[in-house]
């Protein structure tokens, strides 16, 4: 027995589902214009009962959420939103007291470096302006004399 014929009776059944997901959709952007409700493509499916991405294949649906979009712009932002002036003027505060701490510390490290150079200056004995200090000059030239034979 060959088996049955029922295309036809799925054909009309798809046409069926389609038109009520249609029929569905158009009355969710309606109820959306009248209302004021949310008017993302989510939004609208949800309430048609119909995918979101089978809402994007119908082209004049597509329209027709986008214009109500314009005219009526969310009132729930749902991505990430601009700072407040007065949260960047908050920021911008806090930046600059800390780049007021930063070179207060900065030149503070400075000096003490500044410090440390001239210690280590001290300590070689290069604090004179002629280079070494009279007694250390004194001592190297004493070193550098040579010994005489007696001496050795």
């Amino acid at each position: 027995m060959p088996p049955a014929d029922n295309t036809a009776a799925l054909a009309e059944a798809t046409r069926r589902r389609s038109r009520r997901a249609r029929t569905n959709a158009e009355k969710a952007i309606s109820v959306a214009q009248r209302t004021g409700s949310p008017t993302s493509f989510a939004a609208i499916a949800k309430v048609a009962g119909v995918s979101r991405s089978w809402l994007y294949t119908q082209q004049d649906l597509v329209t027709a959420i986008r214009q109500l979009q314009n005219r009526q712009p969310s009132r729930q932002r749902t991505g990430s939103q601009p700072a407040s002036i007065a949260s960047v003027q908050r920021r911008l505060d806090i930046a600059l007291g800390r780049i007021k701490q930063l070179r207060t510390e900065n030149s503070d490290l400075a000096a003490r470096l500044e410090m440390a150079y001239g210690e280590i200056r001290r300590l070689r004995g290069f604090s004179h302006p002629g280079g070494l200090d009279p007694e250390r000059q004194r001592n190297n030239v004493l070193s550098r004399t040579p010994r005489t034979t007696a001496e050795n």
